[in-house]
């Protein structure tokens, strides 16, 4: 007797990506609902007011399937960083992509930055003191995530060095990161003394003047 063939799983598009079936495509929809609730808790709250109880409610779902996708609140806040980080990179190449002098393009791509996180300032101040609270290897996880920011401001540098206006022995790494750490020590301004883009940004195009200044190819 010959086996009754089975139908084979419904499977759907999507774009770029090879064909999943319909639990699949259920499954990272569901995944997706649970760190965009995340995400707003987070946004709202700090990350250690934030329960995952309260995140499976504003996901509307239950807290077992918030663990069915993550470990724990760890893994959780993880991703959602990851995010951010995906989006900060897209906005600050965006704003930096046009031509100009380096301190400019920079000071545009770093202020829209500052436009992006202030619209969710606890959760970026999240972020900043988590990365001094965690493990070594999320930490390591975590740098990985920023290190493409820290390559796009590189990238700035390097058209600078190009069009000879930075000296060619400008160490490019060490600036990038040091722009880097600028960029988010000014959000301590934003946290504790109340400062919005009127005031961050003349703040760190005075920094982007300070650093660069001694960096500047001989006229």
């Amino acid at each position: 007797m010959r086996d009754t063939p089975q139908p084979a799983p419904e499977t759907v598009e999507t774009e770029g990506q090879p064909r999943i079936n319909r639990r699949q495509a259920a499954k990272i929809r569901t995944r997706q609902k649970v760190l965009d609730a995340a995400r707003a808790l987070f946004a709202e709250r700090g990350y250690d007011a934030a329960t995952i109880r309260d995140i499976a409610k504003g996901a509307g779902m239950s807290t077992g399937a918030v663990f069915a996708n993550f470990q724990d609140k760890a893994e959780l806040f993880e991703c959602v960083f990851a995010e951010e980080m995906a989006g900060l990179l897209q906005d600050i190449q965006t704003a930096a992509g046009h031509e100009g002098r380096v301190a400019e393009r920079l000071a545009e791509g770093l202020t829209a930055g500052y436009h992006r996180s202030l619209e969710h300032l606890p959760l970026m101040q999240a972020m900043i003191a988590r990365s001094w609270f965690q493990p070594e290897a999320a930490d390591e996880r975590s740098r990985t995530f920023v290190k493409p920011i820290i390559q796009a401001i590189v990238a700035v540098l390097q058209g600078g060095i190009r069009e000879g206006e930075l000296r060619q022995d400008l160490d490019q790494m060490v600036m990038g990161r040091m722009i880097w750490d600028v960029f988010i020590a000014n959000f301590r301004y934003a946290a504790y003394d109340n400062w919005g883009i009127e005031e961050l940004t003349p703040q760190i195009r005075k920094q982007l003047d300070l650093i660069l200044s001694s960096q500047l190819a001989r006229q």
